[in-house]
């Protein structure tokens, strides 16, 4: 990030390099600026300023000064930016959803660095080496309208019949990461590559089409412009508070139990930060135990930190949300390594 621009009437040699290293993001000035960018997939902003998000960097800024500067996208969308600006890196903190975290780490695009807190977090929902750690536990799921659709779908297959034609939409694979999560889903659920791939070109016939943002979908399926669609417990659940004709469920294959797994928002510090230490400190504050206390009740979702157990509300319905739905571990050294191949095998089966 470029800051601190001040015209001169001569320049020298060490003046235009020491220029050109605070364009990479490696000048004390930007060091020193009270500000902080945060590249996050959406959900956990409110729609109305009220989300978990709002929330904790308000109470960031406050006690530190430290302005948080907000940058809202897909997952996958928001690691292609952070790929393109590697050379001149504008952001500090890089928060996205499975597989995305691993790809931005496997790309070098993040720096190690273990946030005050992160000792209390679970092996599984931060990587070994250090360059990212959860700091929102969370689970995939659908939504459906209530009004319309009192009573759920419960498999996979109904979404085949007609009813839901053109009432039906999922957030595109490799872009978003609900979307993405389909295809796990589906593979899982189905029992691999093929017959997943199988299933999602006969369900395209009810397909609305592409999405880049899966919070964009909630809102469809409270006006009733689509019946069902993807999205996330946490995402979903906070949304409801203000989309009443929202409900979330999980499919499942056949008759078989509903199946689900775990989708943490999962922050790390981007390497070359422009403002690396502000990076830090707020990595720190969001898995402080105040914040992580809020991500139920104020965010909807499920803290990262195994020593905070809320118990208001919406963490008791949350848990009641979750129960008899089986909780499945993805491969994600496999998804990680082979995400290209089945995106563009999804790509090809749907024709997209």
């Amino acid at each position: 990030m470029l800051t601190h621009i001040r015209p001169v009437a001569a320049v020298t040699g060490a003046l235009v390099l020491a220029a050109s290293l605070t364009a990479c993001g490696g000048s004390s000035a930007a060091s020193d600026e009270k500000v902080v960018t945060v590249y996050s997939a959406d959900g956990l902003k409110g729609e109305a300023g009220d989300g978990w998000y709002d929330k904790v960097f308000a109470d960031f800024e406050k006690r530190t000064g430290i302005k948080v500067k907000y940058v809202e996208g897909g997952s996958g969308e928001m690691v292609q930016r952070a790929l393109r600006e590697k050379s001149n890196t504008q952001a500090d903190v890089l928060v996205t959803l499975p597989p995305f975290i691993q790809q931005a780490g496997s790309k070098g695009l993040l720096q190690a660095y273990a946030p005050q807190g992160s000792d209390r977090v679970d092996g599984a929902d931060k990587a070994a080496d250090g360059t990212w750690t959860s700091i929102v536990n969370n689970y995939f799921g659908f939504v459906h309208n209530k009004k319309e659709l009192p009573e759920p779908p419960t498999s996979w297959e109904e979404l085949l019949d007609a009813r839901y034609k053109d009432r039906l939409q999922y957030s595109t694979p490799g872009v978003a990461g609900d979307g993405t999560a389909v295809l796990i889903k589906a593979m899982h659920d189905f029992g691999g590559q093929a017959p997943a791939m199988e299933y999602l070109k006969k369900l395209q016939a009810n397909n609305v089409g592409p999405s880049s943002s899966t919070s964009k979908l909630a809102p469809k399926v409270d006006k009733g412009e689509l019946l069902v669609a993807n999205g996330d417990v946490q995402m979903n659940f906070a949304q409801s508070k203000s989309m009443p004709n929202l409900g979330i469920w999980f499919p499942a294959k056949g008759n078989g139990k509903p199946t689900t797994f775990a989708l943490p928002y999962a922050a790390g510090l981007v390497d070359k930060a422009p403002h690396a230490e502000n990076g830090k400190k707020l990595l720190d504050f969001l898995l402080s135990e105040g914040a992580q206390r809020e991500v139920s009740a104020v965010g909807g979702g499920f803290p990262a930190r195994e020593d905070v157990k809320p118990t208001d509300a919406n963490a008791v319905a949350l848990a009641g949300l979750m129960e008899g739905v089986e909780v499945f571990e993805p491969d994600w050294a496999d998804i990680d390594e082979n995400l290209t191949a089945y995106v563009d095998a999804w790509k090809s089966a749907t024709g997209s």
